[in-house]
């Protein structure tokens, strides 16, 4: 069987969210399944890595498809022109788009439906598109996978889609996610904490991370504790990050604020795994990947108590209303203060971590795209 893979998101050292679930399945599948051809797209020159095994052809589609107009051209014209081209039997779509104009069988991965939920954070080009377009894919895609039970009662409510329809694929973590050693922490901490302990936020910087919150919470907890302990933000600024860069220069306790930017994973597993806590209130998540990234560390977390993240942290965390500074502030301070809640905390890490990984995530994905071409 001929697969093709929109593999557009494999972007070296950009593989976020959509980026390493695509990396970390399809790495999986293809050398899981020597017996088919795999096909990726990419809309630029891509990375040798990403060419995982001899099964995998590298297709470069133009044009580059990073604005509506042309996220148009590539999926109706460009895409299913190379379909018909290379003879495909599947099509695997893991960003959310996907072609109107093919008959070839598509298994679509929506992750979240952010957009729908908080329109005013996206630019109203992106916008338009996405909930003009976005219904249309998932009526059309032969299956849906997506990253969570909420995400897929949320696409069902939202665009009337049968349940039957749509496979729940967990994200899982990288196995460089690991609990360090007490040397190793403290090696941690010296780089980018000033020695100090910390609580860390990873993620792109942009309104749906509630960055300015975590920030005022942060103010708040260091008003009332006075304590050493440091912010250490992982992350690069994504869009309409002006907020933020404004808080960044005048809030208080600014120094105890240590930004670090967009880090790859040999780093950024150290940063999360020396870590406090996490302190994750985002507003809105499909699923949540540094939640579990921490939790894999023995790091316990502060997460938001809306949309995927209580089902991700289990109880391995602290909810929070992410609309709520003093709340977030709140439980920074008694995770802080109550090291027997902390250590109940760690103990049940390992507990909801083993409801996730790859290896379970790629087999899930696999049936779920068999389920599109049955007798294949």
């Amino acid at each position: 069987m001929r697969i093709a893979v929109n593999t557009r998101l494999l972007l070296k050292g950009k593989l976020e969210g959509i980026g390493w679930f695509t990396y970390q399945t399809l790495e999986r599948i293809v050398r899981n399944h020597p017996e088919h051809e795999f096909y990726f797209l990419f809309d630029r020159p891509y990375d040798p890595s990403f060419v995982f095994a001899s099964n995998v052809t590298p297709v470069v589609v133009h044009p580059q498809a990073r604005h509506p107009v042309l996220f148009y051209l590539w999926f109706e014209w460009a895409i299913p022109f190379v379909l018909r081209k290379y003879k495909i039997d599947l099509f695997l779509s893991t960003d959310s788009y996907a072609s109107l104009s093919t008959k070839v069988p598509t298994c679509l991965v929506i992750h979240d439906l952010a957009f729908e939920h908080y329109p005013d954070h996206y630019v109203a080009s992106h916008r338009m598109y996405w909930r003009h377009y976005s219904p249309k894919f998932a009526k059309k895609a032969t299956r849906i996978a997506t990253v969570s039970t909420f995400s897929k009662e949320d696409i069902c409510d939202k665009y009337g889609i049968d349940p039957g329809k749509i496979d729940v694929v967990f994200n899982g973590a990288h196995d460089e996610y690991r609990p360090l050693t007490s040397v190793e922490r403290e090696e941690v901490k010296a780089l980018y904490a000033d020695g100090c302990e910390y609580f860390v936020f990873a993620g792109a910087i942009h309104p749906r991370k509630n960055i300015v919150n975590l920030l005022k919470a942060f103010v708040a907890f260091k008003k009332h504790q006075r304590s050493n302990m440091k912010l250490v933000i992982v992350g690069r600024p994504a869009w309409k990050y002006d907020e933020v860069e404004e808080m960044k220069r005048s809030m208080p306790f600014k120094d105890d604020v240590k930004w670090v930017g967009y880090m790859n994973i040999d780093k950024l597993s150290k940063v999360i795994g020396g870590a406090y806590a996490l302190v994750y209130a985002s507003l809105f998540e499909g699923f949540g990947i540094p939640i579990l990234e921490a939790l894999q560390c023995n790091v316990p977390g502060i997460v938001s108590n809306t949309s995927s993240m209580p089902e991700v942290a289990g109880n391995a965390a602290l909810l929070v209303d992410p609309s709520d500074p003093a709340d977030i502030a709140d439980k920074m301070h008694l995770i802080y203060k109550d090291e027997a809640l902390r250590a109940r905390l760690i103990a049940q890490a390992p507990v909801q971590v083993q409801k996730f990984n790859w290896e379970s995530s790629a087999e899930k994905l696999w049936q779920c795209m068999m389920k599109c071409v049955p007798g294949k």
